[in-house]
């Protein structure tokens, strides 16, 4: 990990418009409503040269009855801990509130670079009105404008003046999304897992409403997991917010590679985890599906084994999934649930020497050929995996039009029955000889 700079500061002061600016993409999310960066948000930015982590959090609030305001404190001081500078900001059409003397008492506490940010300061009358900033008792300061991007130079020159030299070796590491229905447990499972309260957990769905990444390195496993917003439907997305944390939730599974699906064992299979599963298939993603809360449900002899067959049938064609039953309360087998994706990831990335493919899926050819087709007879010669990210096969054959999709489903079952491919959707190619 390089060095890490956190931007603190009462809500709606434009912290999360100057994080977008540094990393160059719309990460977090940006509304008028205050409070909306919820979590600590994390992205890559780099001057002269100098790259840094950023983490954007959610406004500091002192005594605040709200409850996500609560636990936003808490993230704000677990950002502080864990950074090597911090950026404080500041709005010039405010002035100095009492919630910034609040901040700036425990920033003077603080065994670290600091730096004061006024933000907003877009004119020259605004730039003498900053004057008053020097009242926190933190110095000198920066004027600059997030939203146009006037001063943030002198800002970060200043910045990367005082940060660590860090060398490391960038690797590219897998990355699994957690992904499902808002409230289904999945910042609570992250947690779980890292053993920190990494992700704010309240028990209103929807908390969650950034994709926030965070790498697991324990047991031998190193990957990026990624905390994703909860999906609605539709119908459901009124908000700004909502759509854009289900727009980033798509995004998330769009640039993953295992997909592990997290559903309430008390809802069920619904149509809204089915379409997340096929959305996950559809873009050629592994996927694991977890059963969570699976401590709260009755169980009879058979309950497991018919809940599995329930979701298969409900996945069909594409049933060959693990299906894991967890508890993240308990920890009841979240480590076998990780060891599960691992195996996916493996699988996804599998390749298969081409004559060792020959030498198993012809023969099951010869034997079972495709049917014919407005008499006229296919001949498949030859076949090989197609150098992909994820598994797809091209079979070479006289009259590929002529083969249908349920001889294609044939393949695909036999390739799974000798290759193992477990939780990763397979594409068959039929091309001319």
């Amino acid at each position: 990990m390089g060095a890490i700079v956190a931007i603190v500061g009462r809500p709606n002061v434009g912290k999360s418009t100057f994080f977008n600016r540094l990393i160059q993409r719309r990460e977090a999310i940006v509304d008028a409503v205050s409070g909306v960066t919820r979590d600590r948000h994390y992205g890559k930015s780099d001057w002269n040269g100098k790259e840094f982590s950023l983490i954007d959090t959610g406004g500091y609030v002192v005594g605040s009855d709200d409850i996500f305001e609560q636990e936003i404190d808490k993230q704000v001081e677990l950002a502080i801990d864990e950074a090597d500078a911090i950026i404080f900001m500041v709005d010039v059409e405010s002035g100095v509130t009492g919630m910034d003397e609040d901040v700036s008492r425990l920033l003077r506490k603080v065994d670290k670079p600091v730096f004061l940010a006024v933000n907003k300061v877009d004119n020259a009358q605004r730039e003498s009105d900053a004057v008053e900033f020097y009242a926190l008792g933190l110095g000198d300061y920066y004027t600059l404008s997030s939203i146009n991007g006037s001063g943030t130079g002198e800002l970060l020159d200043a910045l990367v003046e005082v940060l660590p030299e860090i060398e490391e070796e960038e690797s590219e590491l897998p990355r699994f999304a957690v992904v499902g229905r808002p409230n289904a447990g999945k910042s609570s499972f992250i947690n779980a897992l890292i053993g920190e309260e990494r992700y704010i957990v309240t028990d209103i769905a929807g908390t969650t409403r950034d994709s926030i990444d965070t790498k697991y390195n324990r047991f031998g496993f190193e990957f990026n997991l990624v905390d994703t917003a909860g999906i609605r439907r539709k119908a459901k997305v009124k908000e700004d917010l909502e759509f854009y944390s289900v727009m980033r939730s798509v995004r998330a599974i769009e640039h993953c590679d295992v997909c592990i699906l997290l559903l309430d064992a008390t809802r069920g299979f619904d149509g809204q985890v089915q379409n997340i599963f096929w959305l996950a298939q559809r873009n050629n993603k592994g996927v694991v599906i977890l059963v969570n809360k699976w401590d709260l449900v009755e169980k009879e002899t058979n309950s497991v084994k018919e809940y599995t067959q329930k979701i298969k049938k409900a996945i069909e064609p594409f049933d060959d999934v693990p299906i894991l039953f967890i508890s993240v309360l308990t920890k009841q087998r979240i480590f076998k649930a990780i060891e599960t994706a691992v195996d996916v990831y493996k699988n996804r990335s599998k390749k298969i020497v081409t004559r060792k493919l020959n030498d198993i899926m012809l023969p099951i050819i010869e034997h079972t050929p495709p049917p014919a087709y407005k008499g006229k007879y296919v001949k498949i010669k030859f076949c090989t995996q197609l150098p992909t990210p994820y598994p797809q096969f091209a079979f070479f054959c006289n009259l590929p039009q002529y083969v249908r999709d349920p001889y294609k489903r044939f393949l695909e079952n036999k390739l799974r029955e000798h290759f193992d491919f477990s939780g990763v959707p397979i594409t068959i190619f039929m091309r001319k000889k």
